[in-house]
């Protein structure tokens, strides 16, 4: 059960992120961003996603213990 659900919350995680990568990137396109330029700030965004739901996750870590 504990491991379905830790699967499940990453899952759901890289989901959101991708999700902000996207909409990043469409946004920045829209702005007139060439494609590669998107793509940068699509990565970005997807790499500031995952990194503030590993600083939450080691927070909530560190309060719970």
């Amino acid at each position: 059960m504990t491991v379905t659900l830790i699967l499940l919350v990453i899952a759901l995680v890289v989901a959101v992120a991708l999700l902000a990568a996207a909409a990043a990137g469409t946004l920045a396109r829209i702005d007139g961003a060439t494609y590669p330029a998107a793509v940068m700030r699509g990565a970005g965004v997807f790499a500031a996603v995952l990194t503030l739901a590993c600083a939450v996750t080691a927070a909530v870590a560190a309060v719970v213990r």
